[in-house]
């Protein structure tokens, strides 16, 4: 537990979903992604979260990514597994992350539509116990289930951390304030949202740079470690043109921009699967390609 919660004030990094060109599920396409990563001294790295297509993924699909990402990392940094959909499902999730070796679980808030703050609490509860051990990160994008909820959901035994993914910094105090001091909360909206996450309290972020430039990742998270605002704010201002285009068509790119720019460094892995954009338009294809070889980022 104290191992991930140290990792856990570091990156979290969101592999992409390599798939190949007939749109199959193709992991050791992963490799040379996951080899740049760790060299670049990534903290933690992420199998089916957002960036990974989770939704897009069927079940079997979901547990083929997190074992062959736990065989590429080999025990070199920490693999938490991302859990979720309906609780069944979820249950046998985390009991295939526990037998093929995760470090942890990261539980995704459900998006069921009728969602009760009570009802997601025996949801993280049961996914926790068929994870038998296992730490877990909790995955919030709506805070609206209030303070308290949260608080009571960061006091379940085996919960190391949040990762807290709304832009209201001023809600994550509240929600520190109330919950386990133990508890390490991670600013869940990338690079562009971590200074004012840190600021009030988030210790760690997460990351879908670190699929094209890890160095760049890690740069700004120990400028952020050393308190430094300027060069973290500097350093983000450097990798902004990327997160802007992740961020159109109501963050329908966000994954297109990762496999984009894979491509043009030679890293192919594949078309983002319905109902994600692809390809970039050429607006924002021409716009990609100017920031990567602005930044010695092509292949």
């Amino acid at each position: 537990m104290e191992t991930i919660r140290q990792a856990l004030t570091g990156i979290s990094g969101i592999l992409a979903a390599p798939f190949d060109g007939n749109g199959a599920l193709a992991p050791e396409r992963l490799t040379p992604i996951i080899d740049r990563a760790i060299g670049a001294g990534v903290d933690i790295l992420v199998a089916n979260g957002n960036t990974g297509e989770f939704y897009g993924l069927d079940e079997a699909e979901a547990q083929r990514f997190c074992a062959s990402a736990i065989e590429q990392i080999a025990g070199r940094v920490p693999l938490f597994a991302g859990i979720g959909r309906g609780i069944v499902e979820a249950e046998r999730a985390a009991r295939h992350a526990r037998a093929a070796g995760a470090d942890a679980l990261m539980i995704h808030q459900t998006p069921d539509p009728f969602v009760a703050p009570r009802g997601y609490e025996d949801y993280v509860k049961r996914v926790v116990a068929a994870g038998d051990g296992l730490p877990a990160m909790l995955y919030l994008r709506n805070d609206a289930i209030g303070t308290d909820a949260i608080a009571r959901l960061t006091s379940i035994e085996g919960v190391a951390g949040v990762k807290w993914a709304t832009p209201n910094p001023m809600n994550l105090a509240k929600a520190i304030a109330a919950s386990d001091p133990a508890v390490i909360w991670v600013g869940g909206l990338a690079e562009v949202w971590a200074p004012p996450l840190c600021a009030v309290g988030a210790r760690g972020f997460t990351s879908g740079l670190i699929n094209i430039w890890p160095e760049r990742s890690v740069a700004i998270r120990d400028a952020l470690a050393a308190g430094d605002y300027t060069e973290a704010n500097r350093l983000i201002a450097g990798m902004r043109v990327f997160e802007d285009i992740r961020a159109e068509e109501m963050g329908g790119t966000n994954v297109t921009g990762v496999k984009a720019a894979l491509a043009l460094q030679g890293m192919d892995c594949g078309a983002v699967r319905p109902p994600g954009a692809w390809p970039l338009t050429p607006d924002q294809q021409d716009r990609l390609q100017s920031f990567m070889a602005e930044n010695g980022l092509l292949a």
